[in-house]
């Protein structure tokens, strides 16, 4: 079960990849949160790993391509990292 953390948090955790990769599955999801976020200034559940196990944050996208997306503040998250995006 993933721990919901506060997007501040984020630095305070190794992001790894995630045992399986579901960039390819989540890429219209990305692009979804993005067009939520920008557009709408809503915000999407996702989910990623970390060393310390899944995390959970809900937040505003600002940037997705192939290979991440950039949430406030400048934090990454790469797209092979994630589990699951929520909107």
């Amino acid at each position: 079960m993933e721990q919901l953390i506060a997007k501040e948090e984020i630095g305070n955790f190794r992001i790894v990849p995630a045992p399986e990769d579901h960039s390819q599955e989540l890429s219209k999801k990305m692009e979804d949160a993005l067009r939520l976020g920008n557009g709408y200034k809503g915000k999407a559940n996702i989910t990623f790993q970390t060393e310390a196990g899944p995390k959970k944050v809900e937040t505003t996208v600002w940037a997705v391509d192939e290979h991440f997306l950039q949430l406030k503040n400048g934090i990454i998250i790469p797209s092979r990292s994630l589990i699951d995006i929520v909107l």
